[in-house]
């Protein structure tokens, strides 16, 4: 009895501890519960009330699409006088917006639709553009184009879509492209234009559009779908032709990104179809030149509201002055086309002229004319691009800066005498200064009339020895650096940084210097070549009176684009910028500009007559060997002279630099020695121009 008992009570007790543990679960999992629920309940309140506004912002812009509306016009290009360079104009134009109900089909029969009511030129028509439309009009057929076991391979992955279409169009025939009509042709093209680019973009068909062309999409529009009419713009030159190649291009409304740069724009937040400076001015300035776009929302395709307006380019100040340009351009024209008529220029047809601000570095005016033969007759076009791209032998005009080193480094002292004489080295050719030996001159005279020998001479005490006839000069590369750093410091041989985007450094003998005949030729400029904007920041570096290196610019100034035709607020004005400084004592660099001003100035210097007597002018001439292909074979086979002059006027305090070249201005010859005037004729006509312009 004792031990039931005793069971029934340990029952109990078990009992009891259960009950107890279950109770506590209980209580556990209501609290989890309880406090889920808190969790929840408060999260909805987050959402609710406290974030309603938040989420009904993000709700409603996940119905919204923004979109861009066409580029803005850009900013106007003015001379440093605020005469209008480059302007925008008004032009009707047709473009085309993907609607999300058309399909292919659609668009193809819209095509062919509108191609009776629109002249195009199709002439950018490509067989690839041909056999994309002919597998969009004719699905069926173009699915035959594959075999069976070719679209099994498809499935199974073993090809790529890519492939399939490539196979395809190597299939469409030359039979099936032939039978294109003019009508398929131009259907083809419009189809093109219709889906090139991004689909939300407007594809542009036709600007400059009649007044026909414009009614026929203006009034059936509803039935058009997609197709409509605007005003878009291109670029107007009140000045014609002057100066338009370095004003530069900008892509026209169907090309939109260059498609070399493509990426370049893309990254940076353009659009396909947005037009951009192409080349030289436009190109470089795109970033203030280019207009910000109107921006729209498009709700569920239906509405469109706008939310930015679109605002024109900045406006953008050269330094040029157009007026001065202008009569640096018929100036050179008009002596270009009248040498062609003088003996010994068969290889010559064209000149360079460049005025610079010495003070700024500011270009004035920029100016290349090449004679065309056309129809019998010669006539003058813009060549002015390859100032900055083609390089000459330069000749005597470098000898300011030869001098320089010999001064530097104690190879000739400021007033010294030296014979100047046909001199004979050891391994080279003998070498002249002209055809009449100058005397002993000093070191003014050498420069005024341009004495070869006087350098020869100095280059050859560089090298650690003193002229006889026949001597040895030893090769040393670092006589050869010592003159090349120097010319360097004045833009030689190294980049000007103009403000423009294409610009050549000419050619360099480094690495190839070898011989210390190869220093002679250096030191009187018939070793590297230079292009004329190289040449003209050297003369102007010359100008100044703190020996500095100046950068040549364009851009004067920029201001904020207004919605009238007055300039706005100036938000960028270029100041002078010091590139480098020449390292040479200023008693150096005035001898040498003492020299400059003997070339010009002295009865017997070799530059009298480039610029009137009376203007006081400072400069140096040369005349550089150079040689040419006429035959076009790839072989150097004709000697010519090409002749050059870099001036400042006036000496003192001057207000322009002036840099004229003339490439193969004449030719030596059996018949005759006649050397052209040309340089001449140019240099002094055009300063003589801006004087009567100007006054002085």
């Amino acid at each position: 009895m004792a031990k039931k008992k005793t069971k029934r009570i340990n029952r109990s007790k078990k009992r009891t501890s259960f009950d107890k543990i279950l109770s506590r679960r209980s209580i556990f999992l209501l609290g989890i519960t309880i406090f889920v629920f808190l969790v929840i309940i408060t999260r909805l309140f987050q959402v609710m009330i406290v974030d309603k506004k938040e989420y009904e912002k993000k709700l409603t812009k996940l119905s919204y699409d923004d979109v861009e509306g066409p580029s803005s016009p850009r900013g106007r290009i003015y001379d440093r006088n605020y005469n209008i360079l480059v302007d925008n104009v008004a032009v009707k134009t047709i473009y085309y917006k993907k609607q999300k109900t058309n399909t292919t089909k659609k668009e193809i029969e819209l095509a062919y639709l509108v191609a009776p009511h629109i002249e195009l030129d199709i002439s950018k028509l490509t067989i690839d553009m041909k056999k994309d439309f002919y597998l969009k009009k004719y699905p069926t057929k173009a699915k035959k184009l594959i075999t069976q076991n070719e679209w099994t391979a498809l499935e199974e992955r073993k090809i790529t879509s890519s492939d399939i279409l490539k196979r395809q169009k190597e299939r469409i025939t030359d039979n099936i492209l032939n039978s294109f009509t003019n009508d398929d042709n131009k259907a083809t093209y419009i189809y093109y234009l219709m889906n090139k680019g991004y689909a939300y973009d407007d594809k542009i068909i036709k600007t400059n559009v009649t007044e026909e062309e414009y009614a026929y999409f203006t009034e059936n529009s509803n039935n058009l779908s997609g197709f409509n009419t605007r005003l878009d713009w291109e670029r107007t030159y009140p000045y014609g032709d002057t100066l338009k190649t370095i004003l530069g291009n900008v892509s026209s409304a169907t090309q939109g990104l260059p498609a070399e740069e493509k990426a370049y724009y893309l990254a940076n937040g353009y659009s396909l179809s947005d037009r951009v400076g192409t080349s030289y001015i436009e190109k470089q300035y795109e970033n203030y030149l280019h207009g910000t776009k109107e921006k729209y929302e498009v709700v569920n395709s239906k509405t469109l509201s706008l939310i930015s307006e679109g605002k024109r380019g900045n406006d953008i100040v050269l330094n040029i002055d157009i007026k001065l340009q202008q009569e640096v351009d018929r100036i050179l024209s008009q002596q270009v086309i009248s040498t062609k008529g003088e003996q010994n220029t068969a290889y010559y047809d064209h000149s360079f002229v460049i005025l610079q601000d010495p003070k700024d570095g500011g270009i004035l005016a920029i100016s290349g004319k090449q004679a065309v033969l056309e129809n019998g007759h010669w006539v003058a076009k813009d060549y002015t691009p390859a100032i900055l791209t083609s390089p000459v032998t330069p000749g005597s005009v470098v000898k300011g800066a030869s001098m320089l080193v010999g001064y530097n480094n104690g190879g000739v002292e400021i007033g010294e005498y030296m014979r100047d004489e046909c001199v004979k080295i050891s391994g080279a050719p003998e070498k002249c200064s002209s055809v009449d030996n100058l005397g002993t001159i000093d070191d003014i005279t050498a420069l005024a009339k341009s004495s070869n020998v006087y350098q020869f001479k100095i280059a050859m005490r560089l090298s650690g020895v003193e002229y006889y006839h026949g001597v040895y000069v030893p090769f040393r590369q670092d006589v050869f650096d010592k003159y090349r750093k120097m010319y360097n410091s004045f833009g030689l041989g190294v980049k000007t940084e103009i403000d423009l985007p294409v610009e050549s450094i000419g050619v360099s003998g480094k690495g190839k210097d070898k011989s210390s005949g190869n220093l002679l030729d250096y030191v009187m400029g018939q070793y590297e070549t230079y292009t004329p904007m190289q040449l003209s920041q050297y003369i102007t570096t010359f100008a100044g009176d703190s020996k500095e290196r100046i950068k040549p610019q364009m851009l004067r100034e920029v201001h904020e684009a207004t919605n009238t035709e007055a300039l706005g607020k100036i938000i960028y004005k270029s100041k002078r910028e010091v590139l480098n400084k020449v390292d040479t004592k200023d008693e150096y660099f005035n001898r040498v500009k003492e020299g400059f001003h003997a070339v010009t100035m002295r009865g017997d210097g070799y530059g009298r007559g480039y610029v009137a007597y009376d203007h006081d002018s400072a400069g140096k001439t040369g005349t550089s060997q150079s040689f040419i292909d006429t035959d076009d074979d790839g072989r150097i086979d004709t000697e010519t002279i090409t002749s050059s002059f870099l001036g400042y006027v006036p000496s003192v305090n001057p207000r322009f630099t002036i840099t004229v070249v003339s490439p193969n201005s004449s030719y030596p010859n059996s018949k005759s020695d006649y050397a052209s005037l040309v340089t001449m004729r140019i240099s002094k006509e055009i300063t003589a121009k801006y004087f009567d312009m100007y006054g002085y």
